[in-house]
């Protein structure tokens, strides 16, 4: 059972990025953890932004900014737009992405959006809802925030890790007891029919799979 942890725990997903834990996460994360923990090199997740990413688009969770940095955008000069709740995080990927001149918005996705943005073509969360509070029914309320700023037809994809299931490596499982213990993670009650669920409640064309303990996911928004 999930329980409601007070507020300064919910929150510190986000708040464990620094100026230290950036610099070194895409050694410790994208590389290592992806391959030899979660097993599913971050090139898989690479080849979800090549096959969705816009000109137009938003990435939400930024991280370091390491997938817009690489996807290669289908225009020299795409319209990109960083949100994200840690201040570190979007000044670290600001300026990685400074090329694209982004959009920075500090936001909580959790919440409804306190500022109006044009809508975008595509949209990006990866390794985000794995480290929002409650179970998925709870952090769909990122689903509705970033559905609010999607043009319908517009492809909203992902990625985020899950504990149950088939086939999650043992030594995937480990650590991600470890990470929801001291509150980093809180996704110890997620699964993949409820991620399937929630996006097919929002969206078309919903596409989930599995890669060793990530749940990669892609969907359209509605017409009309």
């Amino acid at each position: 059972m999930t329980t409601d942890r007070p507020r300064s725990q919910r929150r510190l997903g986000s708040g464990i990025y620094g100026a230290l834990t950036l610099r070194y996460y895409d050694l410790a994360v994208l590389r290592l953890s992806c391959r030899l923990l979660w097993r599913c090199p971050s090139r898989i997740v690479l080849d979800l932004y090549r096959r969705n990413v816009s000109a137009n688009h938003l990435e939400a969770g930024v991280g370091t900014g390491y997938f817009p940095d690489h996807v290669g955008f289908p225009s020299p000069s795409p319209r990109l737009a960083l949100l994200d709740l840690s201040e570190p995080s979007l000044a670290f990927a600001a300026r990685r992405l400074a090329r694209y001149r982004p959009e920075v918005y500090r936001a909580d996705v959790l919440a409804p959006l306190e500022r109006d943005m044009d809508p975008f073509d595509s949209i990006g969360l990866n390794f985000l809802l794995h480290c929002l509070p409650g179970p998925i029914s709870r952090k769909a309320a990122a689903l509705d925030t970033l559905g609010g700023v999607l043009r319908p037809g517009g492809a909203i994809f992902g990625s985020t890790l899950l504990m149950r299931g088939k086939g999650i490596p043992i030594q995937g499982r480990t650590w991600m007891r470890f990470y929801n213990a001291t509150g980093v993670f809180d996704n110890a009650d997620d699964t993949l029919d409820d991620l399937r669920a929630a996006l097919e409640d929002r969206f078309d064309d919903v596409q989930v799979e599995m890669r060793g303990a990530l749940a990669l996911f892609s969907a359209r928004g509605r017409q009309g």
